[in-house]
């Protein structure tokens, strides 16, 4: 069953200003003004305009005579498309073989089979709207089985993601209005008119007055949204994506069938790729059946590759993903993401050296699931939680280094843990701690190590400090334990003790 995940940008005209303007405090009104003769009303407000009190469709006049200082710009539809189309293009290369747009304000992806490599449903959800704000778009996204279903509900939840269960479409719209549809403004009226507000108002009446009256696209509708009609999702393409296509005058659906063509496909492309001198990085096996639906296999890389053999048995170790149904009519195979490909050089030495090349199992591994694999490595700060970072596992050495003039554990929590601990303050260490409901006495300790605050970062932090020591219990256990302040002065901490480390 499909996993249709729909990303709604409900201030995106807005956003594309803002962005292209860092001028413009977040705090300053913001509408969009669109025109037609002489008229004039807003097209597209941001949270500010909105909060005092200014709404889509008001006039131009009205809304700069009640909002002193409101910025007005004028609409651009088609520099709003363009904004949508790179967001959808970078979603793509981000999340999923099969991404579309949604216009004017939203994009559509399957995400069925792909969601694995984010962590899934949850983490990619909110991972995306997560990313999206980081680029200073609002952004609201809603996975479901269907394309109608998650389109309604990530325009009608206040919560910023959603996750409708597998089989829950039925109760997650049936309460929606008849806007989540997706009907014409004239047909939702007369709808209305008739005494029907919601969704399941009209899944309870009979179809044929509804078709006579209305014509075909309310039945049409309510079938997309609950799954009895398909709504193929045509994925978008750059133009200048390397891409090979295989049609069928006969269907196939054999395992063997398809994997002789992949094999077939990946040949095509690595030559194509070989032309360009490019290594692909990301590949996208899309398959299109005769029943009108896609599925899609995504496979990727630690490093460029061009390797026939290497490539293609990263889509054939997922053939038994692929449903074919009826019958396959095409295969796409398209490298999403592409690099620059160097050829090894052989070392100029008299020896030579054996390198063990762990980029394949790095692959296997990272098909699985993308956000498993990475390396750790040291960030230029003081506070250990801001002193590590994750990497890919194939990145170059930047040349910093851990320090080495107190001992740290190789694990950290993911964030520290309030502990009781008996204590002589200012200096001395810990005599017992109280953690997760165990006691411990402490029978060796090494410390204090004081750390600083970084003022240059957040201003709260100019006369904190934190003393750690690490200590060893009765049993032989080791850990890493603070105390928030200097032991003397509150303003430098509240001096409550944490537990942040654990060492093997």
């Amino acid at each position: 069953m499909a996993r249709v995940v729909s990303v709604f940008l409900p201030t995106l005209p807005t956003d594309r200003i803002r962005r292209a303007d860092p001028s413009l405090h977040a705090d300053t009104p913001l509408v969009v003004i669109a025109r037609s003769g002489s008229k004039r009303w807003i097209a597209a407000a941001d949270k500010a305009a909105l909060k005092l009190g200014l709404r889509v469709g008001m006039p131009a006049a009205k809304a700069q005579a009640l909002v002193q200082g409101l910025v007005v710009a004028d609409a651009d539809p088609s520099a709003d498309l363009q904004a949508l189309e790179r967001l959808t293009l970078w979603a793509l290369s981000q999340y999923s073989p099969v991404v579309a747009m949604d216009p004017p304000d939203g994009i559509v992806l399957d995400t069925d089979g792909a969601d694995h490599l984010q962590g899934g449903e949850e983490l990619m959800l909110s991972g995306l709207v997560n990313r999206l704000r980081s680029r200073g778009l609002a952004a609201h996204a809603a996975i479901a089985d269907t394309w109608g279903a998650a389109h309604a509900v990530a325009r009608a939840a206040a919560k910023e993601w959603v996750i409708v269960p597998r089989g829950g479409v039925a109760k997650a719209v049936g309460r929606l209005p008849l806007s989540s549809l997706r009907l014409p403004a004239e047909t939702i009226a007369g709808l209305q008119t008739l005494g029907f507000f919601t969704v399941s108002d009209l899944t309870a009446t009979p179809r044929a007055p509804l078709t006579l009256r209305f014509g075909p696209e309310v039945g049409r509708r309510l079938d997309q949204t609950f799954g009895r009609a398909a709504e193929p999702i045509e994925p978008i393409r750059p133009a200048e994506l390397v891409e090979v296509h295989k049609f069928f005058a006969e269907p196939i659906g054999a395992p063997e069938t398809i994997e002789k063509y992949i094999a077939r496909l990946v040949q095509r492309l690595c030559l194509e790729l070989e032309k360009r001198r490019l290594g692909v990085r990301r590949a996208d096996l899309v398959v299109h059946r005769v029943d009108n639906t896609i599925q899609a296999l995504r496979a990727g890389t630690a490093k460029p590759a061009r390797d026939t053999v290497w490539l293609t048995k990263l889509f054939r170790d997922r053939i038994e993903k692929i449903e074919p149904g009826f019958g396959i009519e095409k295969l796409s195979l398209a490298a999403i993401l592409v690099e620059e490909f160097g050829e090894a050089q052989s070392a100029s030495s008299l020896i030579e050296e054996q390198v063990t090349d762990v980029t394949p199992l790095i692959d296997v591994l990272g098909n699985r699931g993308g956000q498993r694999i990475f390396r750790v490595a040291p960030i230029a700060s003081d506070v250990p939680e801001r002193s590590v970072q994750r990497i890919a596992p194939t990145a170059e050495e930047d040349g910093a280094s851990w320090p080495l003039q107190w001992l740290r554990p190789p694990r950290l929590l993911p964030r520290p843990e309030a502990i009781e601990v008996i204590a002589l303050l200012p200096d001395h260490p810990p005599v017992s701690f109280t953690w997760r409901g165990k006691r411990r006495r402490v029978s060796r300790a090494d410390g204090p190590e004081r750390i600083f605050g970084e003022w240059w970062k957040r201003s709260a932090e100019w006369i904190a400090v934190r003393d750690y020591f690490v200590v060893e219990d009765d049993s032989g256990e080791r850990f890493w334990i603070f105390r928030s302040g200097d032991g003397v002065d509150a303003d430098t901490g509240s001096h409550e003790w944490f537990l942040h480390g654990v060492f093997a």
